[in-house]
């Protein structure tokens, strides 16, 4: 089994055309195609099922894919770490954060890595605590700041606590308060109050809808499905309530209200989660290490 046979394999299994795949690897298609009966003949199964205008995965060729991903990812990983042991002065990390960490810690800590290492490139993706855990699985993430507990729990992930945050209820400062006005809202006090919730898949979401519910109410969405900027939006527009991180709402700016949660009130932990089977490359232990001692 060769690395060039991988590749191919990817690549039809990806665009389900050869000659499209030929051309995204900058080969002709009979090779290709040859390359590919190839890897069948070493493997003993068919990975395509092959019909006119239509390439479907077989069983074989389903198993094969996230591990020739893996692979090529782990090896692109590899081309890094050496490129870049020349002091840092170049190189890749790839980040993954949910998006109210993207707003609320993130900024600090990327700008003071990009002043002390200029030529990294910082890749960032954001997405929600189940996602990140599947691209860091896959290899195409170095590191991850997720949400714990993980909806997943994994093995191969090792996880170093980062810091609990508390939550706060942000309104408009045009709409009544929170609470009849005391200091501190408990959360059986946003029943009935019309609140702006984060679209399906958000951590955020989950856990204000767990923490309703166990206050024994279903929580009355105004809107729902938005981004961390669009709910801030909404919530500014006087649209309705929102539960978001004491951080964001700290950098959120004017027009929000905010209104601490009475105790034991609402928070989360944040975690730094990278594979445990292989070491993140260089440029990526460097931003754990600030990352961990900010």
């Amino acid at each position: 089994m060769q690395f060039q046979q991988l590749q191919y394999f990817v690549a039809v299994a990806e665009t389900r055309h050869f000659t499209r795949a030929a051309e995204l690897v900058h080969v002709a298609q009979p090779s290709l195609s040859q390359q590919i009966k190839a890897l069948e003949r070493e493997l003993g199964a068919e990975l395509f099922q092959r019909a006119r205008g239509n390439i479907t995965l077989t069983d074989a060729g389903e198993a094969l894919l996230p591990l020739a991903r893996r692979i090529l990812a782990d090896t692109e990983t590899a081309r890094y770490e050496v490129q870049e042991l020349a002091q840092l002065r170049s190189g890749r990390v790839r980040l993954g954060a949910t998006p109210s960490l993207c707003t609320g810690l993130l900024p600090d800590v990327l700008r003071a890595f990009h002043d002390r290492y200029p030529g990294i490139r910082l890749l960032i993706e954001e997405g929600g605590s189940h996602d990140l855990v599947r691209e860091l699985a896959r290899g195409a993430l170095d590191l991850a700041l997720v949400v714990l507990p993980l909806p997943t729990p994994s093995p191969a992930l090792t996880t170093v606590d980062l810091l609990r945050e508390d939550l706060v209820v942000v309104s408009s400062p045009e709409s009544p308060k929170p609470g009849h006005g005391r200091r501190t809202v408990r959360i059986a006090d946003l029943e009935g109050e019309r609140l702006v919730m984060f679209r399906h898949g958000y951590d955020l979401r989950e856990l204000t809808v767990a923490a309703c519910r166990s206050a024994g109410f279903e929580p009355d969405f105004a809107v729902e499905g938005g981004e961390m900027d669009a709910v801030l939006g909404f919530v500014r527009a006087g649209l309705g309530m929102a539960v978001v991180p004491r951080m964001v709402a700290a950098r959120s700016g004017r027009g929000l209200r905010v209104t601490p949660l009475a105790r034991p009130g609402l928070h989360r932990v944040i975690a730094l989660a990278h594979r445990s089977d292989v070491a993140p490359p260089r440029a990526a232990r460097e931003l754990q290490r600030m990352l961990l001692e900010r």
